[in-house]
């Protein structure tokens, strides 16, 4: 009877790509598995198994270059790879060893193997439950139920992981060999940063021996903990739970300040150590993870940037014509003069238009023009503006300045210290405050958000053109997220009032990156008497972009649509609160809507519904970016899966713990919504 040990390695994992080629005392750590291995008595043969993605190739030459054999089989089908590398080698017992246990010990894989065939199992493994460190883990199973599994098993996860199906499928004989002690709380294996510092400070304390048993290791664990301190805070078998894209946002986090380019992506804000991360390819109102799942995004769409849906054809067809092209030059492209004539059309009290392919350049542009062009630095500000020096310096000095606006407790570090008392926060539909302001500083420049979540009242916006003009303040509209989704152009039309200057973004080229900061001839030539510029605002892309969303966006009268779609969704969101006798309160423009649970539990009801969401197929939360893939089909089908959700969250308010209902820790708070 052939016993055969396969280690199952690859070079590309996500949490720590080409781990096992990691040196150790200048030697890769697979060399210490398999030399630890190969001491076994009662293995006949040690094979690698690992996938025929051209970057094992290093890792395959190694291995056969130390004197084992290598199967290159499948990347995700480990089963398959599992079954015909067992086939290849004749073998009667399969050991199963992953790459990642270099602290395999020999003589605990013997006398798992003496078990099994004493009592003449399909299956036995230490891991069900687990009681020896997390590193030593050993299956041993029978080549007959390998072909069984690999004939019969169909799920992803049954394919993906070798053994599930013999382990659950009820069709075989399984055991589990366990301690006398639970050390299971000990973890050995290497599928972090962490890890492997803690197991190369194993291995370099017994230098130059490498035949050391694993009860030495635990007695090191005793005498030396501080070793073994760097991996404590992580989980046992978290990754098996874990899909592609956690694993990749774990690994972000090491290398990438809070994971991620955009605090409102990050996976905190949504599930926290359950969001996939990261996507594979987009299209119309729908996403796919890495690991090739399909979602229904009823959540922010890009965060508000696809009015017409990810991957619009016409969009995407105007872009490969210029990438075929060419996207740069040393000459300008003429997209941009096109674009800025589009935009002063729209907006006839305007003259002059500067691009720029992000939110935070676009309200920087508009804040260095309007401080040229009024001579003055003081500026009154209203809503979110980005995260530049002169926004965030509302906060020198008080940290809750901001608090209504954006984050409660930003922390300006960074911040140049003299730029306190350059910014003053004031609240929307609070005109007194404002004019207030106004009389005690020398203010320059209002700059301020249309709407974010709710209109103006008592004429507030009227009057603060008219304080604007009366006191020559240059008067800025930041509709870098209103932009285009009640009016086709900016949100100030419908409300009758025209600023000196305004900025758009985010729906401006439907996920491509362009933003205009538009505004009066005499205000925007200032420009000219100050320095703005930067190479990548002269690609081609954006204005090409822009120039077909636009063209799309007034034919289908994409506004109409989102906005009646939104408030459908609006409507919606409270007739289900009212059939569960629920209270929530609706808020954001209709296009962009929101609600929120009322009570002090809101953030871990919106954690219960994206996590519930989730595993039904959406994309979901308390907030809903309408674009015109969202049709009334889709909308009805997707409250109808929200339903049992809210029953489950009136069973909360009743007494049930939520806390008894989520998988994980609550989502983090996000951005404030203005009152």
């Amino acid at each position: 009877m052939k016993v055969v040990a396969i280690v199952q390695a690859r070079m590309g994992s996500t949490r720590l790509p080409n781990k096992v080629m990691r040196n150790i005392n200048d030697t890769p750590m697979i060399a210490f598995l398999l030399e630890r291995l190969s001491q076994s008595k009662k293995i006949d043969q040690i094979i690698l198994a690992t996938s025929n993605d051209p970057r094992n190739e290093p890792l395959a030459e190694f291995v056969r270059g130390l004197g084992y054999a290598v199967y290159l089989g499948s990347e995700n089908d480990v089963l398959d790879r599992y079954y015909n590398a067992a086939l290849t080698c004749q073998s009667d017992t399969v050991i199963r060893i992953t790459g990642d246990c270099p602290l395999i010990d020999p003589e605990l894989v013997d006398q798992m193997i003496i078990a099994y065939q004493q009592e003449g199992v399909d299956y036995m493994a230490n891991v069900s439950p687990a009681t020896y460190p997390d590193g030593l883990d050993t299956e041993v199973f029978s080549f007959e139920a390998l072909k069984t599994a690999w004939q019969k098993a169909q799920l992803p996860s049954e394919r993906e992981h070798v053994t599930p199906f013999i382990r659950e499928s009820g069709n075989f004989k399984t055991s589990n060999f366990a301690h006398t002690q639970d050390c299971s709380d000990e973890r050995w294996t290497v599928d972090e940063p962490e890890d492997f510092e803690v197991t190369s400070a194993i291995f370099n304390h017994f230098y130059p021996r490498r035949d050391f048993s694993w009860f030495e290791v635990l007695k090191l664990r005793e005498q030396q903990p501080q070793l073994f301190a760097p991996n404590r805070h992580l989980t046992r078998n978290a990754g098996a739970n874990m899909g592609t894209g956690q694993k990749l946002w774990k690994r972000a986090k090491h290398v990438i300040p809070g994971g991620g380019m955009l605090l409102s992506k990050r996976a905190e804000m949504f599930l926290p150590d359950r969001w996939p991360a990261y996507f594979s390819k987009s299209k119309g109102c729908k996403v796919w993870d890495l690991d090739g799942n399909e979602y229904i995004d009823m959540s922010i769409m890009g965060i508000g940037t696809n009015i017409l849906g990810y991957g619009h054809d016409e969009v995407d067809n105007a872009v490969r014509k210029t990438i075929d092209a060419g996207n740069m030059s040393t000459f300008n492209c003429p997209e941009e003069v096109y674009l800025a004539e589009k935009l002063i059309e729209m907006h006839p009290w305007a003259g002059m238009v500067r691009f720029a392919r992000a939110g935070g350049e676009a309200n920087a542009i508009a804040i260095r023009i309007a401080r040229a062009a009024s001579g003055k630095d003081k500026v009154a500000i209203c809503g979110y503006h980005g995260w530049h020096d002169w926004y965030l310096s509302a906060n020198l000095g008080d940290d809750k300045n901001l608090a209504g606006h954006l984050l409660s407790g930003l922390e300006p570090n960074g911040v140049p210290q003299n730029l306190r008392g350059t910014v003053f926060p004031f609240n929307y539909n609070n005109y007194d405050e404002l004019e207030n302001l106004v009389n005690i500083q020398d203010i320059g420049v209002i700059k301020m958000e249309v709407s974010r979540n709710r209109g103006p009242e008592d004429n507030f916006l009227h009057k603060v053109r008219e304080l604007a003009t009366a006191r020559g303040i240059v008067l800025i509209f930041d509709e870098c997220t209103s932009g285009f989704r009640q009016t086709l152009g900016g949100l100030h039309k419908l409300y009758g009032v025209e600023p000196d200057m305004a900025m758009f973004g985010k729906a401006l080229g439907n996920g491509y990156a362009i933003t205009a900061t538009i505004g009066r001839r005499e205000i925007m030539e200032a420009a000219q008497s100050t320095f703005i510029s930067s190479t990548f605002w002269t690609e081609r892309i954006g204005p090409t972009a822009a120039l077909k969303t636009l063209e799309v966006m007034e034919r289908e009268r994409s506004w109409e649509s989102i906005t009646n779609t939104g408030n459908t969704i609006k409507a919606k969101w409270q007739a289900l609160a009212q059939h569960h006798g629920l209270s929530i309160t609706t808020n954001g423009l209709s296009a962009l809507a929101g609600f929120s649970i009322d009570g002090p539990n809101a953030l871990a009801y919106k954690t219960l519904i994206t996590q519930e969401m989730l595993a039904k197929g959406y994309l979901a939360g308390t907030s809903v970016y309408v674009c015109i893939e969202h049709t009334p089909e889709l909308v009805d089908t997707f409250f109808e899966v929200l339903d049992p959700v809210f029953a489950l969250i009136k069973e909360c308010e009743n007494g049930r713990d939520i806390n008894s209902l989520l998988k994980g820790p609550v989502c983090h708070g996000g951005f404030k919504r203005l009152n």
